[in-house]
C-alpha cells in the first residue's frame, strides 16, 4: 500500500467501541479493527455545525460496523482515518431499545477484554457475525443473545468453558471452566438447570437456534451474574459490567 508521513494506508473493517468528543468539532474513536485489533483514531471536523457534518457522527456510534481506510503507524498510539463508510447499516440495533442494550453489552465486553493493539481476526469475525445476527433476530433469539456472546467469547482468550455436561455433572465450576459432579468449595459456580442451560448455549453455532432455548428471566439473570464473576476471576482488573443492570431491567 501507499506510504504516508502519517503511516501506511491500509483498508480494514472495524467495530466502533467508544467515541469521545475532542475539541470543538472532532472525536476520538476506539475501534476494534479486523487487521490491527483495538486502535484509537482521531476524526477531525465531523461535529461541525453544518447539517452534513452533524450526520457524520452517526458513523461512530458504539457497535457500528465500518469499512475503513486508515493511516497506520505501529509507533503511534493515536491513528488517523482517511475514509469510512458503513459495512452494513443496521435495520434495528440503533432503534430497538432491547437490541441496542444487547449490542452495548457486547461492546462493553469487548472493551474490557481487548487491552492491547494486537490482531484478533477470529474474534473480530465472530463479533461482526454476532452483531449482524442480532440486528435481524426475533425476540426469542434476542433474549438469549447476551448469554450466547458472553459464553462463547472466552474461547478466543484461552479460558473458555469445556462443554462436557452430563447428568451426573450437575455443577459448573466457573473457576476451572468445567462441569463436575460435586459442589465446588468456592462460590463461582452454577448448578442444575442453570448449568445445563450454559451447556445448551455452548453447543449453539448459529444464533437463530437460540430461539429453541427456553429460559425464565430469573435463570438468565442468575447466569449473567455468574458470567460476570467468571470474567472477573479470569481477567485481572475486569471489574463489573455497567451495562448488566440495564440489560437485566430491560429484559425482565
Amino acid at each position: 500500500m501507499l506510504n504516508n508521513v502519517k503511516g501506511v494506508v491500509k483498508k480494514t473493517k472495524g467495530i466502533v467501541l467508544r467515541t469521545v468528543k475532542y475539541g470543538e468539532t472532532s472525536v476520538v474513536v476506539t475501534v476494534f479493527t479486523e487487521l490491527f485489533g483495538v486502535q484509537t483514531y482521531i476524526v477531525n471536523g465531523i461535529r461541525a455545525a453544518s447539517k452534513k457534518g452533524s450526520n457524520k457522527t452517526n458513523y461512530f456510534q458504539p457497535s457500528a460496523l465500518l469499512d475503513l481506510v486508515v493511516y497506520h503507524n505501529d509507533f503511534k498510539n493515536l491513528q488517523r482515518i482517511k475514509e469510512y463508510k458503513w459495512v452494513q447499516l443496521y435495520n434495528s440495533i440503533f432503534s430497538d431499545v432491547i437490541k441496542n442494550s444487547c449490542a452495548v453489552f457486547i461492546i462493553e465486553l469487548l472493551l474490557k477484554c481487548l487491552k492491547e493493539p494486537e490482531q484478533h481476526a477470529d474474534l473480530f469475525l465472530f463479533a461482526e457475525d454476532a452483531l449482524l445476527h442480532l440486528d435481524n433476530a426475533e425476540p426469542a433469539v434476542t433474549a438469549n443473545f447476551p448469554l450466547f456472546f458472553a459464553l462463547h467469547m472466552p474461547g478466543f482468550f484461552g479460558f473458555g468453558i469445556e462443554d462436557k455436561h452430563y447428568e451426573e455433572n450437575m455443577y459448573l465450576d466457573l473457576q476451572e471452566g468445567v462441569f463436575i459432579k460435586d459442589q465446588p468449595e468456592h462460590f463461582i459456580y452454577l448448578k442444575g438447570k442453570e448449568a445445563e442451560s450454559v451447556s445448551d448455549i455452548l453447543k449453539i453455532r448459529q444464533p437463530g437456534e437460540l430461539a429453541d432455548i427456553k429460559l425464565s428471566q430469573e435463570t438468565r439473570r442468575h447466569i449473567l451474574i455468574a458470567v460476570e464473576q467468571f470474567y472477573a476471576y479470569h481477567l485481572p482488573g475486569f471489574g463489573t459490567l455497567k451495562t448488566l443492570p440495564v440489560l437485566r431491567e430491560l429484559t425482565s
